[in-house]
């Protein structure tokens, strides 16, 4: 009968003064005990010491060793370490730091390194994992820019690509801007609702700073940017932030601008930009749209005529959002407002408020303090001045001769300058606007 050497498991300890011995040896020392082999004659059978013999008879068979496990620092935080780790997107010394200043305990980063690596791994493997979901026709468009370095004319240029996925279809929509901007996503999705001919009911997106104010990692609540609300609003839309660094969980797009940048661009020179744009047009005409889609195994701009073209808002008529401009102007010492060229009355009282004017293509709305206090139809020319005779009740001199110029689409008055200080006049007239 031989003796082995048994290697050991993570954990376990061999006993003191003798090697810890095989389970087969075990057993083979059980059966020499029955057929009445003396303790010490067994040992020496077997190489041990008489102890070692005792303890597996005493023990009834093999029993490894297992070592006396001691308390970490660490343990009972294991909660505390998951969420800090994760919501300090896997840095590790940020979490050493926090756990220095809140809960008192100083380690080296190595050793929490250690601690947090089973949610590294897990992080990871989240970072790297897309979730592919589908949406009926016309239901969702996915949006996200992309960077690329691309020769134009010679330089080296950053190109900002804009990519937009209809979710059902797959079709693609590309444009490239010189930035990431607010006006720049809003004419990407203007530009993306022209070319399929309508708007989907849901726009999924990344937490850019010009879009999204604030997306709370842990309850999910998102403010969104006033002025994009309202251009969501303007063209029927629902906005839908995607989770916070997770923003793989978009799917479809993620996927879209890398096919853009490996596909449409990569190793390409073009000699102006709009060489690069026309060549933008085509490809996503001849070469996306045309091809057979990995996921859905049919032609996009087929899987769209089909089910998606029908299906999407329609926007006949609808003028674009950036045709309607905010604007803050402070109200001059004629009672009125200047915008492109042309001044518009609003309330003699707010002479040196600011008031905020929204512009649109065929009108000018002025409100001051939450309240529209003057409309006006939008002049499209210049060095043209539109007054309301309202906004002038109470002046003095107003009640002069009001005259129609002729050859001009404006009313204009007689009326002379206002000589007195405006609180000469409201202490005369008072009451409202």
């Amino acid at each position: 009968m031989t003796r082995e050497t048994l290697h050991v498991a993570p954990g376990a300890e061999v006993p003191r003064g003798d090697e810890m011995r095989a389970p087969d040896e075990v057993a083979a020392m059980l059966q020499l005990k029955q057929l009445g082999w003396g303790i010490r004659r067994i040992a020496r059978e077997f190489g041990c010491s008489h102890m070692t013999v005792r303890r597996y008879i005493a023990q009834d068979g093999f029993v490894a060793y297992r070592r006396p496990t001691r308390r970490g620092r660490l343990d009972g935080l294991e909660a505390w370490l998951a969420d800090r780790f994760r919501q300090h997107a896997g840095n590790a010394d940020v979490v050493r730091q926090e756990l220095a200043a809140e809960k008192g305990i100083v380690l080296s980063l190595r050793t929490v390194e250690r601690a947090v690596a089973p949610w590294r791994r897990a992080l990871a493997a989240e970072a790297r994992a897309t979730v592919r979901f589908e949406t009926p026709p016309g239901h969702q468009l996915q949006i996200d820019f992309g960077e690329r370095r691309v020769s134009v004319a010679g330089i080296p240029t950053k190109v900002f690509l804009f990519v937009a996925t209809l979710g059902y279809s797959r079709r693609l929509y590309v444009r490239a801007f010189t930035n990431e901007r607010q006006e720049n996503w809003f004419a990407g999705m203007e530009g993306a609702f022209q070319h399929f001919g309508g708007a989907p009911r849901e726009v999924l997106l990344d937490n850019d700073r010009g879009l999204v104010l604030r997306h709370d990692v842990h309850t999910r609540q998102v403010t969104f940017n006033a002025r994009f609300l309202a251009f969501a609003r303007h063209w029927g839309f629902r906005p839908r932030a995607c989770a916070p660094y997770r923003a793989r969980t978009k799917g479809k797009d993620e996927r879209g601008v890398g096919y853009v940048k490996k596909n449409a661009i990569a190793g390409r020179r073009f000699a102006s930009w709009a060489a690069m744009e026309a060549h933008l047009d085509a490809w996503a005409r001849d070469v996306a749209d045309a091809r057979v889609h990995g996921t859905t195994g049919e032609v996009p701009l087929e899987r769209f005529r089909h089910a998606e073209a029908t299906a999407l808002r329609p926007i006949t008529g609808l003028p674009s959002f950036q045709s309607l401009r905010e604007l803050t102007r402070r109200v001059q010492a004629d009672c009125a407002v200047e915008v492109d060229g042309n001044s518009y009355s609003v309330p003699w009282r707010l002479i040196g408020e600011h008031v905020r004017v929204t512009v649109t293509a065929e009108a000018l709305r002025v409100s001051h303090a939450g309240h529209e206090v003057a409309v006006h139809a939008r002049r499209s020319g210049r060095h043209q001045r539109v007054v309301e005779a309202a906004h002038f009740a109470g002046v003095a001199g107003f009640e002069a001769k009001v005259v129609q110029p002729a050859g001009l689409d404006v009313v204009a008055t007689e009326a002379p300058a206002l000589l007195r200080p405006l609180a000469e006049y409201e202490a005369l007239v008072g009451g409202g606007f």
